[in-house]
């Protein structure tokens, strides 16, 4: 089921592409393409608007037209990847358009990760260029790229937006280098896209691909089901970019939807209400925290904010007394929960039907053009089990081929890792997780991954982290260990220790239990179920007090 496009070995089912194509999800043409058919019939139209900066549809195309010119100059070919590690800034975008028009493939990274996952992604995809800031929240990120491209065999070029970068390339050069035009290539939509990686179950997070027609797949299902009318409205996107979610409002909605995209690169929930207000954003999608922070902003600045007609909250512990709190609050306002995965994104669209509050708030929404099924651990279709799923948004493999092996079935659905139950035929409600990661404010942490590094630690003979509920957060990561000697291990100390690995805050325990042993079963596994049971018996999660 793997065919070569690009240099790049994807997953491809004839049968079942034949058919996207003729339900309309796959429809071979590129974002692009568009873009440039956009410009040309309303050059004004509104794109994005970040802080001062408003840029329209003519100056995105232009400014991303001669970015795809000085990719072709320095040799960066149709199938290479470049990639993106900025915050919400439209320069991302214009990258990313420019890399569309190349035919460059994009890969997305966190500006809250650093060296060891970072070295990682640019040697395990071979990534010709970087884009960084300078500096953002008071970390250099010219200095880590330093660090990285002397640890990797192949060092990125790295180019820097918003700052100087001493001997790195300024985005401003790329932009206005005057290269002799050259012909852009044909991009065929079935070719990678995007690269997105995710942390699982390993130690080391997977590298998700997705083609052109998948991410177009992924819009024409949200244009849907989310926007209704003609497309009018703004998106604000206090979100990150380097997430399936963030990028697709920021980079796709505005030419393919056609509401405009607010940017927020800092949230800061007093600072979008404001926003918000001004540029009468229509559309906002974040985990959890974000709709809790907004909604006691909007209450304490005396808003209900008239204009926002859809929020759609996603990522893990999404309390269905919020959703039924900010609906009635936000009087104009659609709340509802909504569940998907880097692989299958947005595989339930939420309850967008007036009035239907029991499923916006007790569900995570209905199924939309995905099918799923609920399988049981022998494989059986069960009313409550394991979420499998397959679409015409899903990824089109893993980077490895391996990493396939053992994440789909026989029929080519997608094993999410996820537990879930239906309720009243098409809608779920996410009830547990099989795979072994934490979800904070709606970032996958993968256990395994801080464990094999704590586990170095001179202090610490067993360890095992679990993900307890958080009131603020969602879920946060508790470290359990044994320690072979009366030591004082706390939270301190494992940041210390995981600093010095360059490992991202955001991943980093925020509890610690000493235990005298882990408990295990008769083969020496450690039981995480026991752990967390115990944990949830004497613990009152952090942020109730």
């Amino acid at each position: 089921m793997r065919r070569t496009l690009n240099n790049w070995s994807i997953r491809m089912d004839a049968e079942r592409a034949a058919q996207m194509r003729t339900e309309g999800w796959w429809i071979d043409e590129t974002v692009a393409e568009v873009a440039r058919r956009r410009a040309r019939e309303n050059p004004q139209a509104l794109m994005l608007v970040d802080g001062q900066r408003r840029l329209d549809a003519a100056t995105l195309c232009t400014e991303a037209h001669a970015l795809a010119q000085s990719f072709v100059a320095r040799g960066v070919k149709p199938g290479d990847v470049i990639s993106i590690m900025l915050p919400n800034w439209h320069e991302a975008a214009v990258i990313y358009l420019g890399a569309t028009l190349a035919g460059v493939v994009v890969n997305l990274i966190l500006p809250a990760l650093r060296d060891n996952e970072i070295a990682f992604m640019l040697e395990d995809i071979d990534s010709k260029i970087i884009f960084i800031p300078s500096v953002f929240r008071a970390f250099d990120y010219v200095a880590m790229m330093r660090r990285v491209n002397d640890a990797v065999p192949k060092p990125a070029e790295v180019v820097v937006v918003r700052g100087d970068g001493g001997n790195c390339t300024r985005y401003q050069t790329l932009l206005d280098q005057k290269a002799r035009p050259a012909p852009l290539p044909p991009v065929d939509a079935d070719s990678v896209k995007l690269v997105l990686y995710t942390s699982g179950t390993t130690a080391r997070p997977k590298a998700v691909l997705h083609s052109h027609n998948s991410i177009y797949a992924l819009i024409r299902q949200l244009d849907r089901y989310w926007v209704p009318d003609d497309g009018e409205g703004r998106f604000f996107v206090p979100s990150p970019i380097g997430h399936i979610g963030g990028s697709i409002y920021a980079f796709e909605f505005p030419f393919l939807v056609g509401t405009a995209a607010v940017l927020q690169d800092i949230w800061n929930p007093q600072d979008a209400v404001a926003i918000m207000l001004r540029e009468r954003c229509t559309h906002m999608a974040g985990a959890t925290p974000f709709l809790q922070q907004l909604l006691a902003a909007a209450r304490a600045l005396g808003t209900r904010l008239p204009d926002l007609r859809v929020f759609i909250c996603g990522g893990a512990s999404v309390p269905p007394a919020l959703i039924r709190e900010a609906s009635a609050y936000f009087e104009a306002c659609i709340v509802t929960r909504v569940y998907g995965s880097t692989e299958v994104p947005v595989i339930t669209v939420g309850s967008l039907a007036p009035g239907d509050l029991l499923h916006a708030a007790e569900s995570d929404g209905e199924i939309g053009i995905a099918e799923v099924k609920l399988v049981d651990p022998e494989g059986h279709i069960v009313e409550e089990g394991e979420v499998l799923a397959r679409g015409p948004q899903m990824l089109v493999g893993y980077l490895w081929a391996e990493h396939d092996l053992e994440a789909f079935d026989d029929e080519g659905f997608i094993r999410t890792g996820d537990i879930a139950k239906r309720i009243d035929g098409d809608y779920l409600a996410i009830t547990g997780r099989v795979k072994d990661t934490i979800i904070r404010n709606g970032e996958s942490i993968s256990a395994k991954e801080i464990e094999d590094l704590l586990i170095q630690h001179p202090d610490i003979a067993e360890v095992a982290i679990v993900g307890v509920p958080d009131a603020r957060t969602g879920e946060r990561a508790c470290a359990v260990i044994a320690t072979p000697r009366s030591f004082a291990l706390d939270v301190a100390a494992l940041r210390e220790f995981l600093e010095e690995q360059h490992v991202a805050r955001f991943k980093m325990p925020e509890q610690v239990e000493i235990w005298g042993a882990l408990p295990r079963n008769s083969l020496g596994k450690i039981l995480k179920h026991e752990i967390r049971a115990k944990l949830l018996a004497v613990a009152q999660p952090l942020g109730t007090a």
